[in-house]
């Protein structure tokens, strides 16, 4: 997944600036807990994605609507979970980040 999948790398990326600012802001182990769940579910539907790409075009090389069904909707699953794993970041490392740079 990593060597072919762009986004996968990015989340990867985009998980550890999140790790980093939990450690710089001190999260506790309650809110540590929530933020690797996130990142896990999020890096597993990214993986599960790929899966679903893959077998959609082993079993169906030429187009078919039904393999663009099942494509837009993995990709609109990983899509709507990163949603909320930003959501939840905001609202664990928003307000102590706040907090940090307003005096």
């Amino acid at each position: 997944m990593w060597r072919t999948q762009r986004n996968a790398r990015i989340e990867v990326g985009i998980s550890l600036v999140v790790i980093v600012m939990g450690v710089l802001l001190r999260v506790d182990l309650r809110e540590w807990a929530i933020l690797v769940l996130t990142i896990g579910l999020v890096l597993t539907a990214e993986c599960l994605n790929t899966v679903v790409e893959a077998i959609v075009d082993l079993v169906s090389p030429d187009y078919h609507d039904l393999a663009k069904v099942a494509k837009d909707a993995s990709a609109g699953a990983v899509l709507l979970l990163s949603i909320f794993s930003v959501i939840i970041g905001l609202l664990i490392l928003g307000p102590p980040l706040v907090q940090r740079l307003l005096p």
